[in-house]
């Protein structure tokens, strides 16, 4: 009986090189950079947390997620999760809620007690942090984490910045602040209140090492509107400072804001609250000029809030005040007409943007600032050697997540200097755009939307106006993430290799090519769904 062809072929045949030997590109397993993740001003592994979370493991997804961010609960409510505009997701139905699922590890974590990790042994280094915000907290945090010892000096009376005094309850609910604040106290952060710090360069003297400067903006700026009644021009910052006090603010049955950004939106849907029969906004500009977020100002239409827009307010009465109106020349900007209106107002409130407090600054050699923010390098570092800031006062986009990411930054930074190194940030990989990926293997699971108090409640309540999600939405919006860029272990390459080239590893290893056999047809590269295979030239 004739032998089978393929076992009678020569030596240095095929068979004998096995087939690999017919290969000109390999293929091999990368880690992309989830869309989401580089969306993320704060620099969170969102996706590395959201598949513990997918587990329920959540315990596990929270300390994955705090590794970067140490404000879960607060900005799972205040964010406004750029990530889920940058998700894949989209694409296949809407983006998954990682806002949603942040809030929800956030919350768990304060239900349950979680607590930090412990910290690196002490390096008995001080590190001076100036301001209690968001970027503060962050630098403190990311520092002590090190094995640095940081201190906090805040002017005001209680922790938080303007995640307390720019923030209104609605929003945030003061005991989610302070439960992440404790966290970071009882971490081994240290905070002193009503310690004012009015020159840098004393507080370097002081027995610190380093200075952060996280200084928020809460100075107003004014306009100049001619008023026969001065008191009853406010501005937005002490209005919503005020908020905080043992007595709120008396602002009247008719209320003007002055503004368009998301302060102006706060303080006119804070006044509905205090029960102002009207609150009306007027912008100078349109609704899709208005720096407000879209759905920050459908919340507020929705709750009654009035809008003027392309008006601005020449004058103040004793009652009343004079609004002009505008038009669009042909470049897009607003411009008077000459046309006017009386709007009955019993007090207007100006959301003009804030300037953060510069003066601690004065006589520090090096420093540079320009149009009120002081400038800092790709350290975060000031032009004066171990003074570094973030924050509102060394940038434009003024949110939460930005603070919190200039904290970490700084704190890495500070960190490297100390040891006399510059820190240099690790090369960021390739991001896993939907064209690398096959969005079709995924099944349609529409996003869970999280409950909203009803309309009556939020005029007349500070109840927290929107609601998070039960253990069960969670888990499923978790479950929602394509793990764009990086290999979850679906099989589908081990599945559709024709020549059995893909070994597994065992579970949480992900796989590995045999290359004796692999042929580089590309199959797998071309059938992963989540573009966690690339096809690179075969080397000689």
């Amino acid at each position: 009986m004739d032998k089978p062809f393929a076992i009678t072929l020569d030596p240095g045949s095929s068979l004998a090189n096995r087939t690999g030997s017919w290969r000109t590109f390999r293929p091999e397993y990368v880690d992309r950079l989830p869309p989401c993740n580089a969306a993320c001003p704060a620099g969170e592994n969102i996706q590395g947390w959201l598949f513990r979370a997918e587990s329920g493991d959540y315990e596990k997804a929270w300390r994955a997620l705090v590794e970067n961010n140490p404000l879960p609960a607060i900005m799972g409510r205040v964010c406004y999760h750029p990530c889920e505009g940058g998700c894949n997701r989209q694409q296949v139905d809407s983006a998954v809620g990682i806002n949603s699922v942040e809030r929800f590890l956030g919350d768990e974590a304060n239900k349950r007690g979680w607590k930090f990790d412990t910290p690196a042994a002490a390096t008995g280094r001080r590190v001076l942090v100036v301001g209690s915000g968001p970027a503060g907290l962050s630098a403190a945090y990311q520092l002590t984490r090190m094995g640095h010892k940081a201190v906090i000096h805040e002017a005001g009376p209680l922790a938080g910045g303007m995640m307390r005094f720019g923030i209104p309850k609605y929003r945030l609910p003061r005991e989610v602040l302070d439960a992440e604040i404790k966290r970071l106290l009882d971490f081994g952060v240290e905070i002193h209140l009503q310690t004012k710090v009015s020159n840098v360069l004393d507080a370097m003297m002081d027995g610190f090492d380093a200075v952060f400067l996280g200084v928020g903006a809460h100075i107003a700026k004014r306009a100049y509107i001619p008023a026969g009644d001065a008191n009853k021009i406010l501005d937005a910052v002490a209005v919503l400072r005020g908020m905080e006090g043992e007595s709120a603010p008396m602002l009247g049955r008719k209320v003007v804001v002055y503004g368009g950004g998301n302060t102006a939106i706060d303080v006119a849907r804070t006044a509905k609250r205090l029960g102002a029969e009207e609150a009306i906004i007027v912008y100078r500009r349109t609704r899709d000029k208005m720096p407000a977020h879209d759905f920050e100002v459908e919340e507020a239409l929705q709750e009654g809030i009035s809008i003027k827009w392309l008006s601005t307010i020449k004058e103040a009465g004793e009652s009343d005040i004079m609004v002009e109106k505008m038009a669009l020349d042909d470049k897009g900007f607003p411009q008077p007409t000459g046309e006017f209106e009386r709007i009955e107002a019993d007090s207007v409130v100006l959301a003009l943007g804030q300037d953060a407090d510069l003066s601690l600054l004065e006589n520090v050699p090096g420093l540079v600032v320009d149009k009120g923010l002081i400038q800092v390098d790709a350290a975060m570092m000031t032009g004066h050697p171990g003074v570094f800031a973030g924050g509102d006062m060394a940038g434009n986009d003024r949110t939460v997540t930005v603070a919190v990411g200039h904290g970490k930054k700084a704190a890495r930074a500070i960190d490297a200097w100390l040891r006399g190194e510059k820190y240099a940030p690790p090369p960021k990989p390739e991001i896993a755009t939907v064209e690398r990926m096959n969005p079709w293997y995924y099944s349609d699971a529409p996003k869970t939307v999280r409950p909203v108090l009803d309309i009556i409640r939020r005029q007349s309540t500070f109840e927290e106006v929107l609601g998070g999600l039960d253990e069960t939405n969670a888990l499923f919006e978790a479950r929602r993430c394509m793990s764009c860029g990086n290999c979850f272990e679906c099989d589908n390459c081990y599945g559709v290799c024709p020549d059995n080239a893909v070994i597994k590893r065992g579970p949480g290893k992900r796989f590995q090519f045999n290359f004796d056999y692999c042929k580089g047809c590309g199959i797998c590269a071309a059938e992963c769904p989540c573009g966690a295979i690339r096809m690179v030239p075969e080397e000689n």
